[in-house]
């Protein structure tokens, strides 16, 4: 199913063009493994790599992008420390968007719980923190747009579109089926050309 013209094509024209840069996926066990044994080229190159399609990953998930940095970083703490539960040759993505997706969700609680925490003032400080430069690529307004659709659909989007996974890595990362990852996707599609309609 073909994502709406307009501002969505961008979606598509990014996802190609990161599906060219990305790595070749058969090349990604190889590295796991050189990384499980601890050397450090293998962690520079795996980290040089895959670092990329994580931040935008997170950075789509309406977080700033020093949130997003922040994710990325808890993330690889986390692949880190789990690295030895990797068991090649299984496929690397899927298992690295699972550990993406379970920093992402403690993020979303811990920012919960922390503004569940906050004090309201009656007046602001007098030198409040800017706001975070737009980045000028048109990433705001896709945010706006993917930030209209439920969750587990937006997901579904970033993980095939943005980060170029195919059906069966992104039903891997998810616990789900392929079955269920269409069916995400396709009532991903109809909302978004809905929104898009309405903004016309």
């Amino acid at each position: 199913m073909q994502l709406p013209a307009n501002r969505m094509t961008q979606v598509t024209t990014t996802a190609a063009t990161r599906q060219e840069e990305s790595t070749s996926e058969s090349e990604l066990p190889g590295l796991m493994v050189r990384y499980q044994r601890g050397e450090s080229a293998a962690i520079e190159e795996l980290v040089r790599r895959l670092s990329p399609p994580l931040l935008r990953f997170f950075s789509f998930s309406q977080v700033s992008m020093a949130e997003a940095e922040d994710l990325l970083q808890d993330c690889w703490l986390r692949i880190h420390r789990s690295r030895q539960t990797y068991r090649a040759p299984e496929p690397v993505l899927p298992w690295i968007f699972a550990i993406a997706r379970h920093t992402r969700v403690d993020g979303h609680r811990r920012r919960q719980r922390r503004m569940s925490r906050e004090v309201l003032v009656a007046d602001p400080p007098e030198n409040p923190t800017p706001p975070p430069e737009a980045r000028g690529d048109g990433s705001d307004e896709l945010m706006n747009i993917l930030g209209q659709i439920p969750e587990s659909q937006r997901e579904v989007i970033l993980m095939l579109k943005v980060s170029g996974m195919s059906l069966e890595e992104v039903a891997r990362a998810t616990s789900s089926t392929v079955g269920a990852i269409k069916q995400k996707a396709h009532r991903a599609y109809a909302k978004l050309r809905e929104l898009l309609t309405k903004e016309q």
